[in-house]
């Protein structure tokens, strides 16, 4: 981490929030705060790690960790992360982060191969940025496809597309939930915005959507 972030500093804080938002909500949780450490660090390699325990961890996990997820979200906001740096605090449960390493590197290599075949640009779902890089990292020495993100905010999303394809495509946009299957929510989107329920780990969707370029590069963005 910068030194702003180091461990001896933002240990403290990390638990005064944690500890605050675990007596909110009433979870049973427990967890060790620890010098980051990961079997990809090619792919993820964080200076600070929260690992998670207790009765309720499994509620963590659910639904692609979302929770997990948006916990580690609302930390970074709290210390005052910049969104540069939040790669370099990770949240795991249960090993749940190597494993979803692995779930995004093959799912990059299976859309690559379908890309390479069809010819047809090849949708993910919407994720986060560190999720997004593992993407594009799984892809970086593939000459046949390329993977650029696509969308803003909540929609933002990884599309991989034939390398000498001159115009990206727009990405999809998640359908909203209907009223009968949205749990009693009378239709409101659920916490995590609306996920793709695309195919395949990640959710990945396939099939062009018009000409429109996803805004001005001016270096990578995951």
């Amino acid at each position: 981490m910068s030194k702003k972030f180091t461990l001896a500093d933002s240990e403290p804080r990390i638990r005064q929030f944690l500890d605050l938002m675990i007596s909110r909500t009433g979870f049973a949780l427990t967890y060790k705060v620890s010098a980051g450490e990961t079997v990809h660090p090619d792919f993820e390699n964080p200076d600070v790690l929260v690992r998670f325990g207790g009765q309720d961890v499994d509620l963590l996990l659910a639904n692609k960790a979302e929770l997990l997820l948006a916990l580690e979200q609302l930390t970074t906001e709290a210390l005052g992360m910049a969104p540069e740096e939040h790669s370099l605090l990770c949240f795991d449960a249960n090993d749940h982060r190597m494993l979803r390493i692995q779930e995004l590197r093959m799912s990059a290599m299976a859309a690559a191969e379908r890309v390479k075949k069809s010819r047809m640009p090849f949708h993910f779902s919407p994720m986060n940025s560190r999720e997004r890089r593992i993407l594009h990292l799984s892809l970086r020495d593939e000459t046949e496809v390329r993977s650029e993100s696509v969308g803003e905010g909540p929609i933002r999303q990884v599309v991989v597309v034939p390398a000498d394809l001159k115009v990206l495509p727009e990405p999809i946009r998640p359908p909203r939930p209907r009223p009968e299957d949205d749990g009693g929510r009378g239709g409101r989107p659920s916490f995590r915005g609306g996920r793709d329920r695309g195919s395949g780990p990640g959710g990945p969707r396939g099939g062009p959507r018009g000409p429109r370029r996803d805004g001005p590069r001016s270096g990578p963005r995951f």
